[in-house]
């Protein structure tokens, strides 16, 4: 059975660059969510990108959107595996692994547990909703059914420093502290 949303993307093969995790491999999908999170900056958005990854292949790409879409639940990750799963043709995205710039919030993080993503890769960790052991760890809670294997700081300089310069941005054109709508 096929979802019922479409894809704005196709799956893109990337079989051979990926055998088992790497951290070039790592590092070239997160070049892949930066340039995600570019185009989210580029739309006023805050600066995030996540793509899916299974064997070798891309299956969703997604950048923040909760502004342009009027909706609160348009974060990179969601978007991401929303498109995945339509890929699939199935909302479990077992032996996946989700990458994205900045470390996963709680309602991404519970997404991603009900998606079974395998593993989850971010670049900056995010000290003020970051549920991947910033502010909470969802996926070390023994209580909960899922725990997603996590690698956290992959390219986190570039990552973090695309969010700064968005922030000062902003607060240079507001004058304020930059943080109304993230």
């Amino acid at each position: 059975m096929r979802c019922a949303l479409s894809c704005g993307h196709i799956p893109v093969d990337i079989t051979g660059v990926e055998s088992a995790p790497s951290q070039d491999f790592d590092a070239a999908m997160m070049r892949e969510a930066l340039s995600l999170a570019a185009e989210a900056a580029a739309s006023g958005e805050v600066p995030v990108g996540a793509l899916v990854v299974s064997g070798g292949t891309i299956l969703g790409r997604g950048f923040n959107s909760p502004i342009s879409a009027c909706d609160p639940t348009a974060h990179a990750e969601v978007l991401a595996m929303r498109e995945a799963a339509s890929a699939l043709g199935n909302y479990r995205l077992v032996d996946c692994t989700l990458y994205v710039t900045l470390e996963p919030c709680a309602m991404c993080a519970g997404a991603i547990m009900h998606a079974r993503v395998a593993r989850v890769v971010y670049g900056a960790a995010d000290p003020k909703t970051g549920a991947c052991g910033s502010v909470v760890d969802l996926f070390a809670e023994r209580r909960l059914n899922h725990h997603a294997e996590v690698t956290p700081g992959v390219l986190a300089e570039e990552c973090g420093g695309m969010l700064s310069a968005f922030f000062a941005a902003r607060r240079f054109r507001q004058g304020g502290d930059g943080d109304a709508e993230d």
